[in-house]
């Protein structure tokens, strides 16, 4: 029990570092440490310049959702490891995409395919929260029956999907294989 309490400590020690790590390598990016209008706020709901430079959008229901993945992957394939070790292995996936998020090649194609036009990246400040809502969402999911945490992922996609038309499926669908007719009904909003 004690090596199990150890490990844990270890896991959750180890994720604390990654989250530093990349923040440092997001600062070596010249990623802006905060909003370019120099404010921090909690809550940031419109679509437009401020998205993705505050601590939390509407896009934080998908960092969420992958918490909530991760955690599932990570009982699939690391189920005897203790749960600090998985968290992470769920926060270094989760960084290495924030960082790949922010690389000129993911940022240039979020502008062609999908209705981010103006998007110039994340802020540091972002890209950690985001981290952060990765998770709460694996801590989440970690603690919660199978069936709620189906329901809540569910509930945040339809969610987001009815208030901005973009959620994790549709980022996704778009990044990869982009679809005219949903970036059109997208931009209508």
């Amino acid at each position: 029990m004690r090596r199990k309490h150890a490990a844990n400590r270890r896991g959750f020690i180890l994720a604390g570092l990654i989250v530093v790590m990349t923040g440092v390598i997001l600062f070596l990016m010249q990623r802006p440490p905060i909003c370019a209008c120099g404010t921090v706020e909690l809550w940031h709901g419109a679509l437009d310049s401020g998205n993705s430079q505050h601590i939390a959008d509407w896009y934080s229901l998908s960092h969420i959702i992958h918490g909530f993945l991760f955690y599932g992957g990570t009982w699939m394939v690391l189920r005897r490891r203790p749960i600090g070790i998985r968290l992470a292995v769920a926060v270094a996936i989760e960084s290495a995409w924030e960082i790949l998020e922010n690389s000129p090649i993911i940022i240039d194609r979020y502008r062609t395919a999908t209705i981010a036009l103006g998007y110039s990246g994340d802020s540091i400040l972002n890209s950690v929260s985001d981290i952060g809502m990765m998770a709460l969402g694996f801590l989440f999911a970690s603690r919660a029956p199978v069936w709620l945490t189906v329901v809540v992922g569910v509930g945040f996609e339809l969610l987001a999907l009815a208030v901005i038309r973009d959620n994790l499926t549709l980022n996704i669908l778009m990044l990869t294989w982009p679809i005219d007719a949903v970036r059109d009904w997208q931009a209508a909003l």
